[in-house]
């Protein structure tokens, strides 16, 4: 996969990891089943697009107490990535660059953010670094992931998503979310 996605890189792309939190990873309060495997992948591709010197970012849940997507709130999930939590950090095996810029997300108190373009200015700065097509990978595939990318094509950026750089909740999450993906544009087989 190193050898194949630094083949496949080119400028005007850059490489997003979406949510490799240790909440998010075997061993947190929301894992997803075998999440940590994701993670060889998305640092060889973090290594090729270093090589090729283009821009990295990462974006993380970064939850305040009482967050509205917690179930004591009426929200879907258990509480996960509280802000300056061991579990709200990046996975330790993630090796990502010193100059890997971090969006932050879910920290509003009136709704989650499940995208990383979801008030965050990161299109802006995408655009600004004349960013073209996005690589992303990460957690989960069929939440942050999806919504990530469907913003992105929204947006008018070119998506790929990292061949087997990100793993779903539920394996029939994981089949929708690919199919939801693939009808909005984004290249799941890039090839």
């Amino acid at each position: 996969m190193g050898d194949a996605i630094d083949a496949m890189l080119r400028p005007g792309d850059a490489l997003l990891v979406v949510d490799v939190q240790n909440d998010f990873c075997p061993g947190g309060r929301l894992p997803i089943p075998q999440g940590d495997r994701v993670i060889p992948v998305l640092n060889r591709a973090l290594e090729a697009a270093r090589a090729r010197g283009l821009p990295v970012y990462a974006s993380r849940d970064w939850h305040p107490a009482h967050h509205p997507s917690f179930a004591q709130q009426g929200g879907p999930w258990p509480p996960h990535c509280l802000q300056d939590t061991p579990g709200a950090a990046f996975h330790p095996d993630l090796n990502l660059p010193a100059e890997c810029i971090i969006v932050t997300k879910g920290t509003r108190f009136d709704k989650d953010q499940y995208s990383a373009f979801d008030e965050t200015g990161l299109a802006e700065e995408l655009r600004r670094r004349g960013v073209q097509r996005l690589w992303i990978g990460g957690l989960a595939e069929d939440v942050c992931v999806e919504a990530t990318a469907l913003d992105a094509v929204g947006l008018g950026f070119g998506v790929a998503l990292l061949p087997g750089g990100a793993l779903p909740v539920t394996p029939e999450g994981g089949e929708q979310a690919r199919a939801r993906m693939a009808r909005a544009g984004v290249v799941l087989h890039p090839g």
